[in-house]
């Protein structure tokens, strides 16, 4: 036994290996690895489940309230959604007028909103009466509110073609027949011709004045870029047709140049003798020795072509179409017009109505010398010279002249 001992003594055991253990370890830890995945997958896909179950829910829900109750839940009614949407509502027909706020502008144009579903478009050309080469020109700006008129369609996008020149014609034919109407002198610059006669502006609107219908013997150039005075003869707007007449224009003007008269003049030039001023589209000469009470030697020295003033009316031969005019006859003291022409013009309805008061006196006095010995005529002088009803005192068959004695050689 002992010897059997010793001979396992010298012997040595290695220890017990794992390796079976760390084998079946690792195919236990394999499993797990495979295993884990796959709950992860049914776990997200229980997830997905229930939230498309809960979806299905609310979908199912709420179609059960639209089939139900559609309005459940709603602030407006649909008679409210109606009126709300025809509230933007317009019709968009060519020749109907819209509200519209411009908020950009170009070089060509401007675009509007006009709460249509696209905006509209207002084009330089349209914009105006008049012509211009910018929108701004005419107060065109971002936020300018006004009302427009639907000429027109772009096929393109379909946006709408604004103008505000068609607006502004209508208003210019219902101003001209107004003032056709009222029979009044208006003015119109000459800004073409033919061979009948000149076209002139008036309003925005072009008009015609025949060669026969002008009072002075102008040539046409001579008369381009002139203000004429006008009176209406046609207004016609379905024929487009406007004609004008300055002669009867003139003529009423003239029947206004009452003897004392102030009126309010141009220089237009200036002669040795006299300078000639435009009162209202009529010539007037305000002779040298009219201007002041002071010799003026040199009317350049006073006044100057495109001056304005303040002149009476001396004298005025209707047949001639001459009128004579005077500042000499307002000056308050001899020689202002020269010293001092602003007090002049200032002091101008005050001094001419002096005149016409002496003029008055003049004339009643030599009327009171026609009928004093004309007793028929009911009036008599007094003797403050001031013109009366008969005196009592004076038969009323007239004065016996038979008992005057002759009158006598000296």
């Amino acid at each position: 036994m002992a010897s059997l001992a010793q001979q396992f003594t010298g012997l040595r055991c290695p220890p017990l290996s794992s390796s079976r253990f760390s084998v079946k370890q690792k195919q236990t830890q394999k499993v797990c690895a495979f295993a884990s995945p796959i709950v992860s997958a049914v776990a997200v896909s229980n997830a997905q489940t229930k939230d498309r179950l809960e979806l299905k829910k609310m979908f199912e829900d709420a179609y059960e309230r639209c089939r139900t109750a559609p309005m459940e839940g709603v602030a407006f009614t649909v008679e409210d959604f109606q009126n709300a949407l025809e509230k933007y509502d317009f019709d968009s027909e060519l020749g109907t007028k819209v509200k519209g706020t411009v908020f950009c502008t170009d070089g060509n144009g401007a675009l509007v909103d006009i709460t249509a579903k696209s905006s509209a478009y207002l084009p330089v050309q349209e914009a105006s009466i008049h012509k211009i080469k910018h929108v701004e020109e005419v107060g065109i700006v971002p936020g300018l509110r006004e009302e427009f008129m639907i000429i027109g369609e772009n096929e393109a996008d379909d946006s709408l073609i604004l103008s505000l020149r068609s607006i502004q014609y209508e208003l210019a034919w219902e101003r001209c027949r107004q003032l056709q109407a009222e029979d009044v002198v208006v003015k119109g610059k000459v800004v073409g011709a033919n061979k009948g006669g000149v076209v002139a502006l008036v309003e925005g609107l072009r008009g015609f004045v025949p060669f026969s219908q002008i009072s002075s013997k102008a040539t046409a150039e001579e008369l381009l870029d002139k203000e004429l005075p006008l009176k209406f003869v046609e207004v016609d707007e379905e024929q487009s047709r406007l004609v004008f007449s300055n002669r009867k224009a003139m003529a009423d003007s003239q029947a206004q140049l009452g003897i004392g008269s102030v009126v309010l003049g141009t220089v237009q030039s200036l002669k040795p003798y006299g300078a000639f001023i435009d009162i209202g589209g009529i010539n007037g000469l305000l002779h040298v020795s009219q201007i002041s009470h002071d010799r003026v030697s040199d009317i350049a020295t006073v006044l100057q072509p495109g001056d304005t003033l303040k002149v009476m009316i001396l004298s005025h031969d209707r047949e001639r179409g001459r009128v004579s005019l005077s500042t000499k006859k307002l000056e308050p003291t001899p020689g202002d017009m020269i010293r001092n022409p602003t007090l002049v013009f200032e002091k101008a309805e005050e001094m001419a109505q002096t005149f016409r008061q002496r003029i008055a006196q003049a004339e009643a006095m030599a009327r009171a010398d026609m009928l004093r010995f004309q007793p028929e005529s009911g009036l008599t002088l007094s003797s403050d010279g001031i013109l009366g009803p008969l005196a009592s005192d004076l038969p009323a068959e007239g004065l016996d002249l038979s008992d005057v004695p002759a009158a006598e050689e000296v």
